[in-house]
C-alpha cells in the first residue's frame, strides 16, 4: 500500500509513497486536541452554528511503540491521543484516538501541493472545486439565495435562519478527491469541517476526538472514484421506466388527470404520473403543503386505485411522495406513538413535535429497529408499494433535531448526520421486502457517508426558479458532479426549479432552459414548486408544451445510451454525468462546472444563464460532432448556437452509440 508512517526525529510523517501528507514535530505540531460545547440554533431545518472552545491543546509531545504512535501536551500527559495506521479492502486508515472522553475537539493540519486542486464534500451546489475556501459538514436545509450580499437570502435570514451560504447543503460528505489521484474520508459523523482557505494547506477540525482518516489510492480518477463507490455503497442500475420517458409532476387533485391528459395528447414520451399530493394538501403562508399522514387521500384523490391501474396498462406509473415525519394530527402518528416508536424530549417522555412552519409532526425513530421496521413495512409498504406507487420522492431527512433523546442512546449531534442515511435504509428496505429492488425507485435531497448503498437516485433539492448563481438552474450541474465523484451514480432536479418566494417566479425563459437541461439527466421529471398557481408549468402555453414534448422525446431516444452507462456505472461506480477533468486531466478543466461528460461519448453544455442564446462550450482531444447540426469539432473552446430545443450537445465520432446519435441528428436536425 502506498501510505505509511515513519517516525522521524521529535514526531512523524505521513507519506503518500515519497509525498508527505502530514508532518507531525514537537515544536510544530499537525494535530490538536480540545474541549468545545456547540452554540446552535435550529429553525425549521436552517441551523446556526458556532462553537465555545473551553481547552485547545498542543500535542507537543510524541512517542511510538509497537505501531502505535502516541502524542500529549507536556502539561497534560494525563490526555494521550494514539494514531495507528492499518490496512483495509480499499483503503489505508490512520485511527485516532483520544484517551479522555471529557476531549470531543480535534484539528489536523494536512499539507498537499500548492498545485492540487480538491473536489467533492457531497452534493455542493456553489463550487465544484473546493480550494481556497472552508466547508462545514453538516445535512440542513441548503437555504433561499445562498449569497449573502442580496437582497432575497438577506430576507430570508431575517426570516429563521433560510438564507444559506454558499456550502449548505442538503448532502454534505467528508470525503475530499485529489487531483493527485488520492482521496480522503473523515470517517465519523460529527460535525466537520474542511479549511483549504490556504494552498499547500488541508485543514480538518472534527467535533470529536475519535476519527478514523481513511486514505485511497488510484492510478486514475476514474479509478479512484470507483474505489469510493466500493467504499460507500453503490446503486442498482435505474428501472427501464425511469429512463425511457418524462416524469410529470402534477399535483392538482381531481384535476391531475384531465391536465395529464392535455400533456399525454401532446406527444410528449412520458413514462410516469408524479402527485406529491397523493396525501392531501395542507396550505400555509409557504405555500402548498403536503398532509404528512403517508396514505391516499380519498377526498382529492377519489378514484386513485382505478387511475393508477388505467396508468399501468399504458406503460405509466404512479408516483407519490413520503418523508421521515408525521403531523400529530394525522392517524399514523397516534399508531406510532401508542408502539412507543417516537424520538422523545429529553427533559420527558413526551414525544418530541418539531415546528414545520404552521404545523408540529413527531420524529420517527429510526435508531429503534421495530420503528425503522413499522414504517418500511407498515406504511412504505403497505400504504404505497402494495397500493401501486411505483416510485415517491423520500423527502427530508436533514431535520433532526439535536436536542431529542433517541432509542440507542446516541448523542443527536452526530445521529443528526446519520439520519440522511437510516432514512435511505428504510426506503431500501421496503422495495426489498416487496422484491422490487429493480423495478420501484425513489429519490432523495438528503445524505451523508454511506447514503450510496440505499438511495438509488439523488434530485438536486429546492432550487429558486430562477438563474442566480448560489440558487438557480445551474446548481444541479455543480450538484451533479461533485456527488458523482462519490459513488453516487444517478441525479437529476425538478425540472422548472421548486422555490418561488417574495416575487421570484419562473419565467418562460427559464422554462425553456429547463427542459433542455433535464433532457440529458438520467431521470426527466417536472415539479410544479411550492406555489403552482404562480409559476408557469408544462402546460402553462403551447410553446412549453410543445417544447417538453420534442425534448422527452430525444430523452426517451438515448435510453439504449443511458441503460448502458447504468449498467457501467453497476459494474463501476461511475456517475451517468461526469466532470470533464475525469477523463481527461487538464488544470484547464478543474474549474469548469457548467457543462460535463454524459458518459464518455457525449458533452451536454446547457445554457444556465438569463438572456444567452450562444454560450462557450470546451471541447477535449478527439473528433466530436454537433448533434444538432452534425458539424465536426475537434479540440478547443468554441462558441455555439443555442436556440430553445437545441442545447448545445456533442458526441464523439467513434462511438459505439453513433448510429443511436445519428438517429436524433437526423429526427432533430438544425
Amino acid at each position: 500500500m502506498p501510505f505509511t508512517v515513519m517516525m522521524r526525529s521529535e514526531g512523524f510523517d505521513l507519506l503518500r509513497d515519497d509525498v508527505c501528507m502530514m508532518s507531525h514535530r514537537n515544536k510544530a505540531p499537525a494535530i490538536e486536541v480540545g474541549i468545545g460545547s456547540p452554540d446552535l440554533e435550529m429553525v425549521r431545518g436552517n441551523f446556526r452554528i458556532d462553537d465555545i472552545v473551553e481547552t485547545r491543546l498542543v500535542l507537543d509531545c510524541c512517542a511510538e511503540a509497537g505501531g502505535i504512535i502516541r502524542l500529549w501536551n507536556a502539561a497534560r500527559p494525563d490526555v494521550v491521543v494514539t494514531l495507528k495506521l492499518t490496512q483495509r479492502a480499499q483503503q489505508s486508515a490512520l485511527e485516532l484516538r483520544c484517551s479522555d472522553p471529557a476531549f470531543n475537539r480535534l484539528w489536523i493540519n494536512m499539507q498537499s501541493e500548492a498545485s492540487e486542486a480538491f473536489w467533492g464534500g457531497g452534493e455542493q451546489m456553489s463550487y465544484l472545486r473546493l480550494n481556497g475556501r472552508r466547508f462545514p459538514f453538516w445535512t440542513s436545509e441548503p437555504g433561499v439565495g445562498r449569497d449573502k450580499s442580496t437582497a432575497l437570502t438577506q430576507t430570508m435570514d431575517t426570516n429563521g435562519l433560510a438564507g444559506g451560504d454558499y456550502w449548505t447543503t442538503n448532502y454534505p460528505q467528508p470525503t475530499w478527491v485529489s487531483s493527485a489521484l488520492h482521496a480522503v474520508h473523515l470517517e465519523t459523523a460529527a460535525y466537520t469541517v474542511l479549511d483549504l482557505t490556504e494552498a499547500g494547506r488541508v485543514g480538518v477540525e472534527c467535533w470529536s476526538a475519535n476519527m478514523d482518516l481513511e486514505l485511497f489510492d488510484a492510478p486514475s480518477l476514474p479509478d479512484l472514484v470507483t474505489k469510493l463507490s466500493n467504499r460507500f455503497g453503490r446503486q442498482p442500475p435505474l428501472p427501464d421506466w425511469a429512463i425511457s420517458g418524462a416524469i410529470v409532476g402534477l399535483k392538482d387533485g381531481v384535476d391531475t388527470f384531465d391536465r395529464f391528459e392535455t400533456i399525454a395528447a401532446s406527444g410528449a414520451a412520458i413514462t410516469g404520473l408524479w402527485c406529491e399530493d397523493w396525501v392531501g394538501i395542507r396550505q400555509t403562508s409557504f405555500g402548498k403543503r403536503l398532509f404528512w399522514d403517508w396514505k391516499w387521500n380519498t377526498a382529492r384523490y377519489p378514484d386513485l386505485p382505478a387511475h393508477i391501474a388505467s396508468l399501468a396498462k399504458r406503460g405509466i406509473r404512479f408516483l407519490g411522495y413520503v418523508n421521515p415525519y408525521l403531523a400529530v394530527d394525522g392517524a399514523l402518528y397516534q399508531e406510532a406513538l401508542a408502539n412507543n416508536y417516537l424520538a422523545l424530549r429529553q427533559d420527558s417522555d413526551t414525544a418530541y413535535a418539531v415546528d414545520f412552519g404552521e404545523f408540529d409532526a413527531g420524529i420517527v425513530d429510526f435508531t429503534n429497529p421495530d420503528a425503522a421496521n413499522w414504517f418500511a413495512d407498515r406504511i412504505i409498504g403497505q400504504e404505497m408499494l402494495d397500493f401501486g406507487l411505483s416510485g415517491w420522492m423520500a423527502d427530508f431527512g436533514e431535520y433532526l433535531p439535536t436536542d431529542v433523546r433517541l432509542f440507542d442512546g446516541s448523542d443527536p449531534m452526530e445521529a443528526h448526520n446519520r439520519w440522511p442515511v437510516l432514512w435511505a435504509k428504510v426506503n431500501a428496505d421496503a422495495i426489498a421486502s416487496r422484491g422490487k429492488t429493480h423495478d420501484a425507485t425513489f429519490f432523495m435531497r438528503a445524505g451523508f457517508s454511506g447514503v450510496q448503498a440505499y438511495c438509488p437516485l439523488l434530485w438536486a433539492g429546492d432550487q429558486c426558479v430562477d438563474f442566480t448563481r448560489h440558487d438557480g438552474i445551474n446548481t444541479v450541474i455543480t450538484a451533479a458532479l461533485s456527488s458523482g465523484l462519490l459513488g453516487n451514480a444517478y441525479h437529476h432536479s425538478d425540472l422548472g426549479g421548486y422555490t418561488s418566494l417574495h416575487g421570484v417566479v419562473r419565467t418562460a425563459e427559464l422554462m425553456h432552459r429547463w427542459i433542455d437541461l433535464a433532457a440529458f439527466a438520467p431521470v426527466m421529471r417536472s415539479h410544479e414548486g411550492n406555489r403552482p398557481a404562480d409559476n408557469l408549468q408544462l402546460d402553462s402555453s403551447p410553446e412549453i408544451l410543445s417544447h417538453f414534448a420534442r425534448m422527452s422525446q430525444v430523452h426517451a431516444q438515448l435510453a439504449p445510451y443511458v441503460r448502458a452507462l447504468c449498467d457501467e456505472a453497476a459494474a463501476t461506480g461511475l456517475p451517468l454525468q461526469r466532470p470533464m477533468f475525469l477523463h481527461y486531466d487538464d488544470p484547464a478543466y478543474y474549474d469548469i462546472q457548467d457543462q460535463y461528460l454524459y458518459g464518455a461519448d457525449m458533452i451536454v453544455a446547457p445554457v444556465v444563464a438569463e438572456g444567452q442564446d450562444s454560450r462557450s462550450v470546451v471541447i477535449p482531444d478527439g473528433a466530436w460532432v454537433h448533434l444538432w447540426s452534425g458539424k465536426p469539432y475537434g479540440k478547443g473552446t468554441h462558441d455555439i448556437a443555442a436556440p430553445n430545443g437545441q442545447p448545445p450537445v456533442f458526441t464523439r465520432i467513434d462511438s459505439n452509440y453513433a448510429d443511436l446519435f445519428a438517429s436524433i441528428h437526423m429526427a432533430y436536425a438544425a
